[in-house]
């Protein structure tokens, strides 16, 4: 294990210890299913008491990076994350900084369109029929007239997550799969009441229909379509407010 490890100062030896360790699982000096050294050699190796060392682990368990098991081939092992854990933690931080920072709506807007348009090409190149197809069982879902308004947001979220499953780029899916279930929840539960759902939905099948032919340009342009009706959206709400 390669842990560069500054000079320790007395004041938060825990918090310390647990950054360094913590900097080299992210750096990758330290790999997943790694097990780290005993507490008593790394009380040593930082000159510190194993009851501070065991303070820093447990702060790196709270963070989900490291898990204890026991038994005579046990000790502390860095983590696998999953990917589900990951867009997990980045929903929730995303909603956390929206909601405590009071971002407007029209930010987040803009930001959750601008990742979904740089998406549109690749996933014009390399989405399949199962893809279209799953497209249009959420067409047929938001089309339906007994579907409920939180139906629709939820059939909505994921149509848009299907394109991004369709680009074939994990990272990329990740990213925006979590600003879609973090941010298109929110447009959907301030405007739901003003927006028409077929007018929606015609833009959907729009877009579906121009990924299908493999027409990235055009499905960009329905998408800002999209953006375009939304802000008019977001627009609108404000109105009452001002009177």
């Amino acid at each position: 294990m390669a842990i560069e490890f500054n000079t320790i100062q007395k004041e938060g030896l825990s918090v310390q210890i647990a950054n360094a360790i913590r900097n080299a699982i992210l750096e990758g000096r330290l790999s997943s299913e790694e097990r780290l050294p005993s507490e008593a050699e790394l009380a040593e190796r930082f000159g510190v008491s194993r009851s501070t060392v065991r303070e820093a682990l447990k702060r790196l368990a709270a963070q989900n990076l490291i898990r204890s098991e026991r038994g005579s081939a046990g000790g502390a092992f860095v983590n696998r994350m999953t990917w589900e854990e990951a867009q997990a933690n980045l929903v929730t931080a995303t909603r956390l900084l929206i909601g405590m920072n009071d971002i407007p709506l029209e930010d987040a807007i803009e930001a959750r369109f601008a990742l979904e348009t740089s998406a549109l090409p690749l996933a014009a190149e390399k989405r399949t029929d199962v893809h279209l197809e799953a497209l249009r069982d959420e067409i047929r879902r938001q089309r339906d007239p007994l579907t409920s308004d939180e139906d629709f947001c939820a059939s909505d979220v994921s149509f848009h997550s299907i394109i991004a499953e369709a680009t074939g780029n994990p990272l990329l899916r990740f990213q925006l799969s979590a600003a879609f279930e973090s941010m298109q929840p929110l447009m959907n539960m301030l405007v739901y009441r003003l927006r028409d759902r077929e007018r929606i939905t015609e833009l959907h099948e729009a877009m579906a229909v121009a990924l299908e032919a493999r027409r990235a340009a055009e499905a960009s342009s329905q998408l800002e379509a999209l953006a375009t009706y939304t802000k008019e959206l977001a627009a609108q709400r404000r109105k009452p407010l001002k009177s």
